[in-house]
C-alpha cells in the first residue's frame, strides 16, 4: 500500500525511492508488526480478561500448569492482526505471493479461531469437531495448492529441491498439489502440538520465519539465486516482508507470553502461524529444508503419533506423556529449562537450514 504511495510521490522527492529497497521494507515490516504487538496486546489481554476467555488445562498433565487455568487465551488473534497490517502497509500488494500467503494465514486463523471460541467461551470441550477441523485446513491447503500450480509461470515453480545437492531438482508435475498440501497442513497441526508451554512455540516460529525470510530474499534475487544454485523465482522476495511481519508479531507477542504467561496464543494463532510457514516453504521451494529447520515441531508431532500407536498396539505408552515437551516436565525439567532448550535446538537446526545455501 505505502510502496504504491513512496513510487508516486518519487516523482517528485527522490527520497521517498528509498522504498523501494526490500530491506528497507522488511525492517519496517519487523518495527511495525512488533509495534502493532506492544501496543494493542495489553489492551486485548483486558478484554479477554474481562469476557473470561481463559484456558483450561487438562487434569492429567504436570501439577505445575493448574496455575494456568484462566490464563487468556485466543491471543493469537493480536499476531495475525499485526501481520496483517504490517504486510498490508509494507509488501507489493501486485504480487500474488503475498495474496496466497495472507489468503491462507488468515483461512487457517479462522478456523483456529472457530476452534478456540468453542472451548472457550461456548464451553465446548470437543472445539471444532476434527473431522471439520481437518476439512477446512485442507480446503485452505488445496486452494492454495492448486493455484500456485496452475498460475507457475516456470518449471522452476514446481520442482522439489533436495539440500546438499547442488544440481538434484526434481520435477513435480500434479505431485505438487499433494506435497504443497501435505506440507501446509502438516505444519499447521505441527505448530499447534508445540504450544502447549510459554513461548514454547512462538520463538521457534520467529527463528524459522526469519530463515525462510532470507530463502525468499535470495530467491527473488537473480544473481544470488543463480550463484546458490537455488530457482529464480520472480517476486518471491516480497515474502521478505510477510516473514518479517512474522518476525515483529512473533517477538512482541513473547513480551507478554513469555514465562510465566500473561496470554496464551489458541489455536487462532497456532495453525496460523504454522500454515504460514508452509506455505512460504512451498512458495519458495524449501520444503525438505523446512522439515530440517522445524525439528522441534517435527519432533513434537512424531512423539504424539508414537505414543498414540503404542498404545494402541501394544497399551503401553512410550512417553510419560505427549507432546514430548510434557515428558521432559514430568521427568523433572522445570517449565523455563525445557522451552529455552528447545530454543536452543531450533536455532541449531535453522543454523543447518541456512547452510544448505553453500553446502551443495
Amino acid at each position: 500500500m505505502l510502496l504504491s504511495l513512496a513510487e508516486y510521490l518519487s516523482q517528485y522527492e527522490r527520497f521517498f525511492a528509498v522504498f523501494q529497497y526490500l530491506t528497507l521494507r522488511g525492517i519496517l515490516g519487523v518495527m511495525t508488526a512488533l509495534a502493532i504487538s506492544l501496543m494493542v496486546g495489553p489492551v486485548m489481554i483486558r478484554r479477554l480478561s474481562h469476557y473470561q476467555i481463559g484456558q483450561a488445562v487438562r487434569d492429567d498433565g504436570p501439577q505445575s500448569h493448574l496455575s494456568k487455568v484462566g490464563t487468556p487465551t485466543m491471543g493469537g488473534a493480536l499476531i495475525l492482526v499485526a501481520i496483517l497490517i504490517s504486510t498490508l502497509l509494507w509488501a507489493d500488494l501486485r504480487s500474488r505471493y503475498v495474496w496466497t500467503v495472507l489468503g491462507v494465514t488468515l483461512i487457517f486463523g479462522a478456523v483456529g479461531w472457530v476452534d478456540d471460541y468453542r472451548k472457550v467461551v461456548e464451553k465446548n470441550s470437543r472445539g471444532l469437531p476434527a473431522r471439520w477441523k481437518y476439512f477446512w485446513q485442507s480446503v485452505g491447503g488445496l486452494s492454495a495448492a492448486l493455484f500456485l500450480y496452475f498460475t507457475a509461470v516456470s518449471p522452476l515453480e514446481t520442482v522439489l529441491i533436495v539440500p546438499f545437492f547442488k544440481d538434484v531438482a526434481l520435477q513435480l508435475g500434479l505431485f505438487y498439489i499433494v506435497l504443497s498440501y501435505f506440507v501446509v497442513v502438516g505444519t499447521s497441526n505441527a505448530v499447534n502440538l508445540t504450544d502447549g508451554l510459554d513461548g514454547l512455540a512462538i520463538m521457534p516460529t520467529v527463528m524459522v520465519g526469519a530463515a525462510l525470510g532470507i530463502f525468499a530474499y535470495l530467491s527473488g534475487n537473480v544473481q544470488f539465486s543463480n550463484y546458490l544454485h537455488i530457482p529464480y523465482l520472480p517476486g518471491a522476495g516480497e515474502l521478505v516482508v510477510f516473514c518479517a511481519s512474522i518476525v515483529g508479531a512473533g517477538l512482541g507477542f513473547l513480551w507478554f507470553n513469555t514465562y510465566p504467561a500473561q496470554v496464551f496464543m489458541g489455536d487462532v494463532g497456532a495453525l496460523a502461524l504454522g500454515a504460514a510457514l508452509g506455505i512460504v516453504a512451498v512458495i519458495v521451494r524449501q520444503e525438505i529444508v523446512l522439515f530440517i529447520m522445524g525439528g522441534i515441531f517435527v519432533m513434537e508431532t512424531v512423539s504424539v503419533i508414537l505414543q498414540v500407536a503404542s498404545f494402541k498396539l501394544t497399551g503401553k505408552r512410550i512417553f510419560r506423556m505427549a507432546p514430548i515437551h510434557h515428558h521432559f516436565e514430568l521427568k523433572g525439567w522445570p517449565e523455563p529449562r525445557v522451552i529455552v532448550r528447545f530454543w536452543i535446538i531450533t536455532l541449531f537446526l535453522v543454523l543447518v537450514g541456512l547452510s544448505t545455501l553453500k553446502l551443495r
